[in-house]
C-alpha cells in the first residue's frame, strides 16, 4: 500500500484513527504537511460512543507521513508496544475538516498542533 493510499484509508474511515497534523489537512498536490495517524483499537471498548468518558483509546499503530511538493512519504511506523506507550491520544481531539487529494471534503478526528507534531517526531526518532 502506498503512503497516499494508507492516508486515504485512514481519512475515509476504514479504521478508527486520530490524526495529528502540523497544518490543516489538505491532501491536494502542492501542499506540504507532516501528519501522524494513530490507529485506535477496535472493539466494544474502543473510542467512539464513550458515554461518560469511559472506554478504551488504546493506540495499536502509529504512522507518520510527510508531504513535500505534493508527494507523501512514510517517515515512521510502529506497532511495538513499548514504543506505542509514548504516543498518547491528545485529550483535546475534535472533529476536523479534511480535504482529500481529489478536492472532496470530509470530516475526521484529530488536532492541528505543530508543537505536538514536533514532540511526536522526537519520540519517533
Amino acid at each position: 500500500m502506498t503512503p497516499s493510499e494508507e492516508i486515504s484509508d485512514a481519512l475515509s474511515g476504514k479504521y478508527r484513527a486520530i490524526l495529528v497534523a502540523s497544518k490543516d489537512i489538505d491532501l491536494r498536490p502542492g501542499r506540504d504537511n507532516t501528519l501522524f495517524i494513530m490507529k485506535i483499537a477496535e472493539g466494544s471498548l474502543a473510542s467512539g460512543g464513550r458515554g461518560g468518558g469511559f472506554g478504551e483509546r488504546r493506540v495499536v499503530r502509529v504512522s507518520a507521513f510527510r508531504s513535500a511538493e505534493g508527494k507523501w512519504e512514510r517517515t515512521f511506523e510502529t506497532e511495538e508496544e513499548a514504543k506505542l506507550a509514548s504516543f498518547e491520544v491528545p485529550y483535546y481531539v475534535s472533529r476536523i475538516p479534511l480535504v482529500l487529494s481529489d478536492g472532496t471534503e470530509s470530516m475526521g478526528y484529530g488536532v492541528v498542533d505543530p508543537s505536538l507534531v514536533d514532540e511526536f517526531q522526537r519520540k519517533a526518532a
